[in-house]
């Protein structure tokens, strides 16, 4: 067997049902299509979420809530990785260049320094926030947190 013989099994397919190609071919006239309306006619496509005329889903359905434009996103890290990161690395300056460096990070990001986990190494951060509970961990072990 290879892949110039593959076909399906015997009885699983159908040929397509060819509508509009004449009276003798018992699928002529309206093309299965039934008698005048818009779903006749050529050309035609149903608006999504079109129920038949009922008041559709996304139109019952009350709107809600807002999106804040001037929204910041911040990439939130936490100690526990810096923690390991200066142990592994043996860094003692974590800045945006290092936290991409090591895949933490994109170069777009907004950092956060977030407070889960333990800091048990002397480290020099730099991000652009910080949590509270961070910013005391950090500055606990006499390390510095400098915000951008």
């Amino acid at each position: 067997m290879d892949l110039s013989n593959l076909k399906p099994a015997e009885g699983s397919t159908k040929p397509k049902k060819r509508t509009g190609r004449g009276q003798g071919s018992g699928r002529g006239g309206t093309a299965t299509r039934g008698h005048k309306g818009a779903q006749s006619r050529s050309g035609y496509s149903r608006k999504f979420g079109f129920e038949g005329g009922q008041m559709p889903l996304y139109r019952r359905v009350p709107k809600g809530g807002f999106k804040n434009i001037n929204r910041k996103e911040y990439r939130g890290i936490n100690i526990d990785a810096l923690q390991k990161l200066a142990e592994e690395s043996k860094i003692t300056v974590i800045n945006l260049e290092v936290l991409i460096e090591n895949g933490l990070a994109q170069k777009n990001d907004l950092i956060k320094i977030l407070g889960r986990g333990e800091l048990n190494a002397k480290v020099e951060v730099t991000a652009h926030a910080f949590s509270g509970t961070a910013l005391t961990a950090i500055e606990a072990q006499g390390g510095v947190a400098t915000k951008i």
